[in-house]
């Protein structure tokens, strides 16, 4: 019976684990793993979709800051127009994401 081995469309074996005894520098998705270390795990780039949740997170989250029992109301406009930046911020990113490059 023969044995199988995983064949990519190239008909070159596919490593399925790394090996920790060699120290050359492994260059997935031309990223250099002595730049990117996590590139050698295979996740070498940024979450947008997260960093776009965190942003409306966290513009909502500085407009309850303005609920509270401060007398002043300097705070207040720190937060709102810090928010309203951040809102700024993302739809801009929204707009020029529907645009085709």
């Amino acid at each position: 019976m023969p044995t199988l081995s995983p064949v990519r469309a190239g008909g070159s074996t596919v490593a399925t684990e790394l090996d920790p005894s060699v120290n050359e520098p492994l260059v997935a998705a031309h990223v250099d793993t002595a730049e990117v270390p996590s590139a050698a795990w295979g996740w070498s780039g940024e979450a947008p979709r997260l960093f776009r949740f965190l942003g409306w997170f966290f513009a909502a989250f500085l407009l309850v800051y303005t609920i509270g029992n401060h007398e002043g109301k300097v705070e207040d406009l720190w937060l709102v127009g810090i928010s309203a930046f951040m809102v700024f911020l993302l739809v801009r990113d929204i707009l020029q994401r529907r645009k085709p490059r």
